[in-house]
């Protein structure tokens, strides 16, 4: 990975953004009037795929007008759900992203693909002059984060991050609150992420359905066989699929997913560093294991982490902790099977939802505020399309870039098995070549990621 500072990766992304010009022959790049019709192509049409075909024909003005998924068996079943059973145009359908990309009509591409794609479908949207809605994490390893903040910046795109709570009213007022003063001096945030993850059962090498198209599905990662279940025991995917990690458990496998706290945990990484107002830690702290199945996960379903930052203003330490479990746990937020907390000089706020806040100053419940859910996110991004706004995006590829950063150094950190030193201006590990290669990964042929900086 080429040496730059972070100070000089931001500054130079936002000299590339002033400098560059809309690719020509490209989609829309300024909208005439308000009436205009905002295309959307839904890329990944299972899990939150799901809530994108729903969320982009409610926002008025926009509307989906294609289905990508290298999944061909999806396409009647969900162009029946989400369109004719609503009255509304049948959307073109396409297996293979690339043809999106090349489609002059198609104005957004919105992205609910599994991890690996996120980053290099959103760098080959920005170049192809689209604006992109891009499901958390935003990346898969650290070094995608720098490309796709630059590309964004060098084709003057609109990128908004799938952490949805940075929109609702509620959680907004909360965090203002937060960083007025409401609890004190906030000196640590507490993230739990505690969802229902079952045992997954064994996995043997199989034959990828004929519907599916096995090598567009794997697009930049590393060549892996498709596997199958082991006997009948198995727990069926959350999504239905033919094989054990098509459609969902795939976030446990490292090549395709980074476990629940690149998925859920994400959300509680992205709050927690809001609130805090931090960016890059100069310390990671991480262990984790598989502890509960003899199963097909890889990657950890249970893990602890800690990360030490510096206050840009005081120079003071900040701290965050994250605790992930998958299955039986006690009650810390309310119930809730994710949160964070923010502890303060005079008192903490919990924030056991996306839509809001309860606030405790000096031992005693003071006020509640929950307003919110996943629309103000989507008609965000397509007021910012509009508009072509960066500055009014709500969750900034920057933003995208940062948190999922932070599940990265956690999984390393586990991986490697040692306390992360971090160059924060680097974004590296201290004098680790081990560390530092679980940052980055290597590219197949075909889908490589474009070198920004």
């Amino acid at each position: 990975m080429k040496d730059i500072t972070r100070r000089s990766f931001v500054k130079g992304a936002t000299t590339a953004a002033a400098a560059s010009t809309v690719l020509i022959g490209t989609s829309k790049t300024s909208w005439a009037g308000a009436n205009d019709r905002i295309n959307v192509a839904v890329c990944g049409i299972n899990g939150r795929g799901k809530t994108h075909m729903n969320r982009m024909t409610e926002v008025e003005g926009a509307e989906v007008t294609m289905l990508c998924d290298p999944d061909s068996s999806l396409f009647a079943p969900r162009s029946k759900e989400f369109f004719a059973d609503k009255g509304l145009p049948a959307p073109k359908t396409e297996q293979d992203i690339r043809r999106v990309m090349d489609d002059k009509d198609i104005d957004v591409v919105s992205i609910a693909t599994p991890n690996h794609w996120h980053s290099l479908a959103t760098v080959w949207a920005c170049e192809a002059g689209k604006d992109v809605y891009v499901e958390k994490p935003m990346t898969h390893n650290i070094y995608e984060g720098r490309q796709v903040v630059a590309a964004a910046a060098q084709h003057k795109r609109i990128v908004q991050h799938g952490t949805q709570l940075r929109s609702n009213p509620g959680f907004r007022r909360g965090i203002e609150k937060l960083q007025n003063g409401a609890i004190g001096d906030v000196y640590m945030a507490r993230a739990v992420c505690y969802k229902w993850r079952p045992d997954v059962g064994t996995a043997s090498p199989g034959k990828a359905p004929k519907e599916l198209d096995w090598d567009m599905w794997q697009g930049p990662a590393e060549k892996e066989p498709f596997y199958v279940n082991d006997g009948d025991k198995v727990t069926k995917g959350m999504m239905g699929g033919a094989g054990t990690h098509v459609h969902y458990y795939w976030h446990w496998k490292w090549a395709y997913g980074n476990g629940d706290i690149g998925n859920q945990g994400v959300h509680q990484l992205d709050a927690a560093r809001w609130g805090l107002d931090v960016e890059v830690p100069y310390r990671c702290t991480s262990m984790g294991g598989n502890l509960l199945w003899d199963d097909s996960k890889e990657v950890f379903d249970v893990s602890s982490s800690s990360f030490m930052f510096k206050d840009k203003n005081t120079g003071k330490d900040k701290m965050m902790t994250l605790e992930v479990r998958p299955w039986y746990s006690n009650d810390e937020v309310k119930g809730k099977s994710f949160g964070v907390v923010f502890y303060g000089s005079h008192g903490y706020m919990s924030f056991p939802s996306y839509s809001g806040y309860e606030l405790y100053r000096d031992g005693k419940f003071t006020e509640k505020d929950m307003e919110g859910n996943d629309s103000f996110h989507f008609q965000n991004f397509i007021d910012c399309v509009r508009s072509r706004k960066a500055e009014d995006i709500n969750a900034k590829a920057i933003d995208g870039h940062y948190s999922s950063a932070l599940s990265h150094y956690a999984l390393t950190g586990a991986r490697v098995n040692r306390v992360l030193e971090i160059d924060t201006e680097t974004e590296m590990v201290k004098g680790d070549k081990e560390a530092n290669k679980h940052l980055t990964r290597n590219y197949r042929k075909g889908y490589e990621m474009t070198k920004y900086v």
